[in-house]
């Protein structure tokens, strides 16, 4: 039986594969968590699922992991994308992790005319999705991107993508997607608090590959309203309803 400790290693996982832990690990397994050799744990790395992992070699800040079954496959989420204008930490912190937990492929920090948070730091929201993957028993982690302005954003977009776009000025209209709305390849845009600048509202809809949608009679913060799009969308178009 595994244990409930699930750990993101950086190494290819196969059978029989040896894996050193690095010192911040070994720390975390043998004087955090205790664990002894003989201890079995559950191994990820966002590419080949998930497999037990048995300690061979534990000390204070070293120790080796041997890989015996695979237990599960990976399970990689829908082609779909999160981009969002970030807010404050903790709340930015949230996007990331629930984007992870939701099956978003890509995480994308966008800044927007009325984007006021503090500096993004890529590498602190990677960590948050590595955790969260940690912790909701998912195997694929997916990319944190580099914050962009969301005009350069916006000019790289690859056509064959879909954008969807939180439009605040619809509030009170059904919420979700049209019926017509296509599969395939997409991405969620969320604004920021403030909303969409005119500028960016107008460009946003002079876009062919881009439609606004509507996210019910309320107006949503912005972190809730990325949970509530990315469920709209995997519940009519993504991967909730197919299992295998």
């Amino acid at each position: 039986m595994t244990s409930k400790i699930r750990l993101f290693v950086d190494q290819p996982l196969s059978l029989g594969q040896t894996v050193p832990l690095t010192s911040d690990q070994a720390n975390y397994l043998f004087n955090v968590m205790r664990l002894q050799v003989g201890a079995v744990l559950s191994l990820i790395n966002g590419r080949d699922g998930e497999w037990d992992g048995t300690v061979v070699h534990a000390a204070k800040r070293a120790g080796a992991l041997q890989v015996g079954a695979q237990t599960r496959p990976l399970q990689p989420p829908p082609d779909l994308w999160l981009a969002f204008a970030p807010i404050k930490k903790a709340r930015t912190d949230f996007i990331v992790e629930k984007a992870t937990e939701l099956g978003a492929a890509r995480i994308i920090p966008v800044l927007t005319d009325h984007t006021n948070s503090e500096r993004v730091r890529r590498d602190r929201l990677q960590a948050h999705a590595l955790e969260a993957v940690e912790q909701c028993g998912g195997t694929f982690l997916p990319e944190v991107a580099d914050p962009t302005a969301l005009g350069a954003f916006l000019d790289s977009f690859p056509a064959e993508r879909h954008l969807w776009f939180c439009d605040e000025a619809l509030v009170g209209q059904s919420a979700g997607f049209p019926p017509d709305a296509p599969a395939g390849p997409s991405c969620i845009l969320i604004g920021p608090e403030g909303g969409f600048s005119a500028r960016e509202r107008d460009r946003l809809r002079a876009l062919p590959f881009a439609r606004s949608i509507a996210l019910g009679p309320r107006i949503l913060r912005a972190d809730t309203a990325a949970v509530a799009a990315l469920t709209l969308w995997q519940a009519r178009m993504g991967d909730w309803g197919h299992h295998g």
